[in-house]
C-alpha cells in the first residue's frame, strides 16, 4: 500500500529542480502548456496549423480562429489543472497503469497530428511510448509514483514559468503580453492572475492530499 509521500516528493523535486534528472520533466510539462494551447483551439472551432517543442524548454502553437482569450489563457492553467488531475487521481485511486497508458496515447496523438518540428516530434512520440511501455510491463506502483512526479512537477513548474516569463522578464512576448496587447491590461496583470490561481490550485491538491483519509488497497 502507498501512503501519503506527497512531502518526500515535493523536496526530492526541489532538490534536483536545477538538475538533468527533472529537465525531461520539464520538457513534459511544456509539452503539455503547448498541448493545452492546441486543444483549446480545437474546442474553440479554431484549426491547429502547427505545434512545437523545444529542446531549451520552449515551445509554440500557430493557429487560425478560435476564442483567442480562451486559448491564450489554455497554456498555464491547461498545464496546471492536468497536473493537478493527473497527481489526485493517481493519489486516490488504483488506475495508475490505465491513466499511463491513456496519458501516453493522447501524448502520441498529439504529436503526430500537431508537432511539426524535429526535437517536439521526437520528445512526443518518445515519452508516449515510455508510457505505454511503463503502463503494460511496470507495476502498478512504479505507474503510482511516476504519475504523481509528473502531476507536482506540472503543478509547481506552472508559477516558476509564470513569475520568469511575465513578472521578471514581462519584455517578453508570452501568452500574458498578448492578452495584454488583445484585451487590455497589462502583461504583469495577467501574470499575477495567473501566478494566484496556480496558488490556489497547489494548495487545494495538497491540503486534499493530506486531509482525505481514503487510501489506496
Amino acid at each position: 500500500m502507498i501512503t501519503n509521500i506527497l512531502p518526500i516528493l515535493l523536496l526530492a523535486i526541489i532538490a534536483l529542480w536545477s538538475t538533468p534528472v527533472i529537465y525531461p520533466l520539464k520538457l513534459l510539462v511544456v509539452f503539455f502548456h503547448e498541448m493545452s494551447h492546441a486543444l483549446a483551439t480545437i474546442l474553440t472551432g479554431g484549426i491547429v496549423q502547427e505545434m512545437a517543442v523545444t529542446l531549451l524548454q520552449g515551445g509554440h502553437v500557430l493557429s487560425t480562429g478560435g476564442s483567442r482569450f480562451i486559448i491564450l489563457n489554455a497554456g498555464y492553467l491547461g498545464s496546471l489543472i492536468l497536473g493537478a488531475i493527473i497527481y489526485l487521481l493517481a493519489r486516490h485511486t488504483r488506475w495508475d497503469r490505465t491513466i499511463s497508458a491513456l496519458l501516453g496515447l493522447i501524448i502520441l496523438v498529439i504529436s503526430l497530428f500537431f508537432v511539426r518540428n524535429f526535437f517536439g516530434f521526437f520528445f512526443g512520440i518518445a515519452s508516449g511510448l515510455v508510457l505505454l511501455w511503463l503502463a503494460r510491463y511496470s507495476s502498478e506502483k512504479i505507474n503510482d509514483i511516476l504519475l504523481r512526479v509528473v502531476g507536482l512537477t506540472s503543478m509547481i513548474y506552472v508559477p516558476l514559468d509564470i513569475f520568469s516569463d511575465t513578472i521578471s522578464r514581462s519584455y517578453l512576448r508570452s501568452d500574458a503580453r498578448m492578452l495584454a496587447e488583445e484585451f487590455g491590461g497589462a502583461t504583469i496583470l495577467w501574470g499575477g492572475i495567473w501566478i494566484v490561481l496556480s496558488v490556489i490550485v497547489i494548495y487545494k491538491v495538497v491540503k486534499t492530499s493530506t486531509s482525505l483519509s481514503t487510501r489506496k488497497k
